[in-house]
């Protein structure tokens, strides 16, 4: 009778010890599914802009004033193309965020993906077929008062993902705006230009640069159309 007593206890110890195992893979299975369904995906776009309204507010913050000369700029006195980790430098880094599917190598050069330029809509395949755009550009940016500026606050405008001055687009047109600001020059798709002045005024306005009034007066028009 004792023996049998024994057994009978060993016997519930190890099944009160499968029960507990049973339970923490539970918990740990419904952990998981937890954070999986809590994960957010990764966003094919860059950092949402202000609103029209505080875009509009921002845009009257900034000085106004005539663009500066261009004695002295050089697109090498603003280094970009930086590394951010991971292998990848600026320009992999802005092809891996907006771009759809995008697999890379071991380098972060895009492998696979598509990318659909906002500027014209136009949709790509190939990286090649992108330039990597500076919202203000780099050349409007030094009238604008960054010849002002240390290089280390010229590279961080170069290369800065937090604010939305650096997007994937169709490379000829890229090269068609140039270093024009939006006086001179729009995106063909009329229906980002409300995006694009949000943008190009959080830039600005972030960086405390000037703005012209021909400048002004198109980005106030573009921010009454959102």
């Amino acid at each position: 009778m004792p023996h049998e007593h024994r057994t009978g206890r060993r016997l519930y110890a190890r099944r009160r010890w499968s029960a507990l195992l049973a339970a923490l893979a539970a918990l740990v299975s419904a952990l998981l599914v937890g954070l999986t369904l809590g994960a957010s995906p990764a966003s094919a776009e860059p950092p949402t802009p202000p609103s029209a309204e505080e875009a509009t507010t921002m845009l009257g913050d900034l000085t106004e004033a005539d663009e500066g000369s261009m004695d002295g700029y050089s697109r090498e006195k603003f280094p970009h193309w930086i590394d951010q980790g991971d292998n990848c430098n600026t320009r992999e880094a802005v092809l891996k965020r907006d771009g759809e599917g995008v697999e890379t190598g071991n380098d972060c050069y895009p492998t696979k993906g598509s990318w659909t330029s906002p500027y014209d809509g136009e949709k790509w395949t190939e990286p090649s077929d992108l330039d990597i755009d500076h919202v203000v550009p780099l050349a409007e940016a030094w009238r604008s008062g960054a010849s002002n500026w240390t290089q280390d606050k010229r590279q961080e405008l170069a290369n800065n993902l937090e604010i939305a001055q650096l997007l994937a687009v169709t490379d000829n047109v890229n090269q068609e705006k140039s270093d024009q600001d939006p006086a001179e020059w729009m995106p063909p798709s009329s229906g980002y230009h409300c995006e694009y002045a949000r943008m190009w005024v959080w830039v600005k306005h972030t960086y405390d640069m000037t703005a012209d009034a021909p400048e002004k007066a198109a980005l106030k028009k573009a921010l009454a159309t959102c």
